[in-house]
């Protein structure tokens, strides 16, 4: 029979894990002050993710690759307009790809900041 430190010492440590797996931070994207339709500038709120894509709306593949440029920003910029609302797929420096689906919407006003449903 197990004593009873021992059975504090694994509550404490399964504690712990679910404190470590649950710190997780809330995906928003906020999009820059002089974007419009053909000129999109996007802002994450984590620095941990990269290979930042767009699909338009109706769109089969995601076929616009963002430019990384300073201080976090992602940039794109087309000769027509984009078919909205966006989605956004990117690479998380821990692993994988993540898809945030519909996250701008048509009528984005630059300088708002649009949540996800995605926690990275």
């Amino acid at each position: 029979m197990a004593s009873r430190s021992s059975i504090l010492l694994a509550a404490a440590v399964l504690a712990a894990l679910f404190a470590i797996g649950s710190c997780t931070t809330p995906l928003t994207f906020a999009v820059g002050k002089g974007s419009k339709l053909g000129h999109l500038i996007l802002t994450p709120n984590v620095a941990t993710i990269s290979d930042v894509e767009i699909k338009e709306h109706g769109g089969d593949d995601f076929s616009f690759s963002l430019k990384e440029g300073p201080k976090g920003t992602w940039t794109l910029d087309t000769k027509s307009p984009l078919k909205y609302p966006l989605c956004i797929r990117f690479a998380v420096k821990s692993g994988g790809y993540r898809i945030a689906d519909d996250v701008i919407p048509e009528n984005f006003k630059a300088g708002t900041t649009y949540k996800t449903t995605l926690s990275i």
